[in-house]
């Protein structure tokens, strides 16, 4: 059976290479030297180790990239998450680079096709504080040069939802995610996978940067050359009460204000931006707005101090998933040469909606998470241009069950009108950004937003909020006659209003409307462009 990670010896404080623990050196200076956020030489703790470029630096060869997230489509999917982390895992797969992508064992997970097939790689051993819990990890590869770890244990990930039970987060979610970090470690090191670089997203992920770099301290090895951590979202930060600490066996002085302590609590997602290497996220709008008051949810400092390693690189659109010419999910194919299926996929939406089939009038679109980020309130908020002008409103997600019931409501008051389907429904997707005629997404904030551009390759134009990755992927048609590609406001109801407003007068111009979906069908948001951005950023940090 292979050794547990971080198994029982105590860990050794004695002090660090040009380190003197006597001298007064500050707290922070030890935890930087504890874990280098530079290129190093000699493992820590005065083991030597493999040299980075004996190790594998290969600035032009094939790299290893080992990919770590919560979610992962096809395999499990409640947002964008998952869509950039599968486009992304498979395209560097597609490009020749050796791709491994860490996913916890979700129910949905082990169900899918796919997996159908997975081996069981690891038994592991895995220290939780006092004591150590046990895990299996599986492996199958979907495609050429990527293989798919899932990490299992039932108590942590045989759920039918990933993160709570709909009303609330699970209350373990902090072990559950320890586990899941220290798994992947623990699977790095058995399997020897030698990784060029360990690039991990969101807070559920956050912890990897540190426990990879304690492992190779206690075991003398190098397990990854370089860290890349991305920031989806940051305002979800995994923060939990001081004791789930100890669950983490990191050194005491990890929890301090210049580790992961924030105001009493741990904070994952702190720790992945200060100890990565590298941190991205998904718009270079958004990395700007991180670092200001307004976006930064209370992090704004720390990123701050991150400037000088943050990118902003746009996610893309994964084309073999979304492509209106091949799309099979929906009831017709279209080119932006031959524009005939969008208008079968039309009627079929208005159909499936049972709007009146023969209905000429604007279709507007909404595919999102119902919380406050994705502007519901402001859509909300004029209920009265839906329901009182010649258009159609579709509505398809889940979340918050006041907004969820408040458009049930309008639903039913006008079912001539708006149509709510209340669940996670990819074919539905995919059938309402194929049908519509304008997409809908005024969201207070957007780190990058992916609908928006599977809006513009379906030819739907999109109505979007002056925000984050919304700013980089859309053109106002107003402001950029010859190059616009949507319509813009400010994210506040009257300016969406004004918006709405617009969108009706543009769709009552069918050569405008027409030149304005051809741009939009004419740009190119491929993840293969997307990728070659993030295969940059790994060859510069290496």
């Amino acid at each position: 059976m292979p050794g547990p990670l971080f198994p029982v010896p105590a860990l050794d404080n004695s002090p660090v290479s040009g380190v003197d623990s006597a001298s007064g050196v500050h707290e922070s200076a030890f935890i930087l030297s504890l874990y280098s956020l530079w290129p190093k030489a000699d493992i820590l703790a005065g083991n030597v180790a493999k040299s980075w470029q004996s190790f594998g630096c290969r600035r032009e060869l094939a790299l290893k990239i080992v990919h770590a997230a919560s979610e992962l489509y096809p395999y499990m999917k409640t947002g964008g998450l998952a869509d950039a982390v599968g486009a992304l895992t498979g395209t560097f797969a597609d490009m020749g680079h050796e791709v491994s992508a860490f996913l916890p064992g979700y129910r949905d997970a082990l169900a899918h096709p796919a997996a159908a097939g997975a081996e069981r790689k690891y038994r592991l051993k895995i220290e939780m504080g006092g004591q150590y819990l046990s895990g299996d990890v599986l492996a199958f590869s979907p495609r050429r040069n990527l293989t798919v770890y899932l990490v299992c244990r039932d108590e942590f990930f045989d759920r039918s939802n990933p993160y709570g039970n709909g009303d609330r987060d699970y209350e373990d979610n902090a072990d559950r995610f320890i586990f899941f970090c220290k798994a992947v470690v623990e699977t790095i090191r058995l399997g020897e996978l030698g990784a060029d670089i360990v690039h991990m997203h969101d807070w559920q992920a956050a912890l990897l940067p540190l426990l990879l770099r304690e492992a190779e301290r206690r075991f003398g090895t190098t397990l990854a050359m370089k860290t890349v951590f991305t920031v989806h979202n940051i305002s979800y930060q995994g923060l939990f009460p001081e004791a789930s600490f100890q669950r983490t066996n990191l050194p005491e002085e990890m929890f301090s204000k210049d580790g992961l302590e924030y105001y009493g609590q741990v904070n994952f997602l702190k720790g992945g931006i200060m100890f990565a290497d590298r941190v991205t996220t998904v718009s270079p709008r958004y990395a700007k707005e991180i670092q200001t008051p307004e976006f930064g949810c209370g992090l704004e400092g720390v990123v701050q101090t991150r400037a000088d390693d943050l990118s902003g690189l746009i996610n893309g659109v994964d084309t073999a998933v979304w492509n209106p010419s091949t799309d099979a999910m929906i009831p017709a194919n279209y080119s932006a040469a031959s524009l005939a299926g969008k208008r079968d996929c039309r009627n079929a939406l208005l159909k499936q909606c049972g709007f009146d089939p023969n209905s000429n009038t604007p279709i507007f679109g909404m595919v999102c998470r119902l919380f406050e980020q994705k502007g519901i309130d402001l859509v909300l908020e004029n209920s009265a241009f839906f329901t009182g002008r010649d258009c159609r409103l579709v509505v398809l997600g889940t979340g918050d069950k006041r907004m969820e019931r408040d458009f049930r409501r309008l639903a039913t008051e006008f079912p001539r009108r708006i149509f709510m389907c209340a669940k996670l429904d990819e074919p539905m997707s995919h059938l309402i950004e194929a049908g519509s005629d304008f997409f809908v997404m005024p969201s207070l904030f957007e780190p990058c937003g992916l609908n928006q551009m599977y809006s513009q390759v379906y030819g739907t134009v999109p109505i979007v909020s002056r925000v984050g990755g919304l700013v980089d992927t859309v053109r106002d048609a107003d402001e950029d006659p010859a190059g616009g590609t949507g319509i813009m406001c400010e994210p506040n109801a009257a300016a969406l209003r004004d918006a709405l407003e617009r969108a009706l007068k543009l769709f009552g111009n069918k050569p405008r409307y027409a030149a304005i979906q051809q741009r939009c069908m004419a740009r190119d948001f491929s993840w293969k462009t997307a990728a070659l951005a993030y295969e940059a950023l790994y060859r510069d940090s290496l």
